[in-house]
């Protein structure tokens, strides 16, 4: 099972005996979204916290008695940390980076939140079935994770219903063209973001949502 953390003001998250200590306590796989001196330049940066999250990071358990463990872990080398159990698909499998290994490029992680005007199952129809084609033919990822959450782990876990991870071309953090793959061209580029942000009015993520621009780590 997949449990994704959000984390603020964390420590060394790409400390081998930090990862060591996750195994111990159950973890067969660990990936590290860290918002750093990498990134800091990005042009889309959105939060609706006080302090912006300043990492996710995921686990992979084969039990769900293991998940305290690594919250408590988690804990120790940051100001705050929720979490939630979540169902992962991947329209876009990110290429393969040796363990820990900076992956190329810009990881957006997105925090998503269902508009009370919506049923879970129409809120997910309209996310997932009509969102995800719109989402791949407007942006130039390369990479495309969809983490719907089943159920927070931590007590003080804000309500959010789903994490998504998309991949980009570094020049995306500073270049709308080479986000939206529209090669230079501002008619394009006008008509993919159009486009793209009819489809996110759908289901809300237009509002209420939070980007944190990452570098990527698969650490175990």
């Amino acid at each position: 099972m997949k449990v994704m953390f959000a984390l603020w003001d964390a420590g060394d998250l790409l400390a081998e005996d930090l990862t060591d200590r996750l195994v111990a306590a159950g973890a067969v796989a660990v990936q590290a979204n860290i918002s750093d001196a990498a990134v800091e330049t990005a042009m889309l940066r959105l939060t609706t916290f006080d302090e912006p999250v300043a990492a996710v990071v995921s686990v992979w358990v084969a039990d769900r008695r293991e998940i305290g463990a690594v919250a408590d872990i988690l804990a120790s080398v940051s100001k705050r940390v929720v979490g939630w159990h979540v169902e992962e698909v991947r329209p876009i499998e990110p290429p393969a980076v040796p363990v820990r290994e900076r992956a190329p490029g810009l990881a957006n992680v997105a925090l998503l939140r269902r508009p009370d005007t919506l049923s879970p199952a129409d809120w997910l129809h309209r996310w997932r079935i009509e969102h995800t084609e719109v989402a791949i033919a407007t942006q130039a990822t390369f990479g495309y994770i969809q983490n719907l959450v089943l159920e927070p782990v931590t007590e003080a876990a804000p309500d959010v219903a789903a994490l998504v991870e998309e991949l980009f071309p570094i020049e995306a953090l500073t270049d709308p063209h080479a986000f939206y793959g529209s090669a230079g061209d501002d008619a394009e580029l006008t008509r993919r973001i159009s486009r793209l942000m009819k489809s996110v009015n759908t289901f809300g993520a237009d509002r209420d949502i939070d980007v944190v621009p990452t570098s990527r780590y698969l650490l175990r």
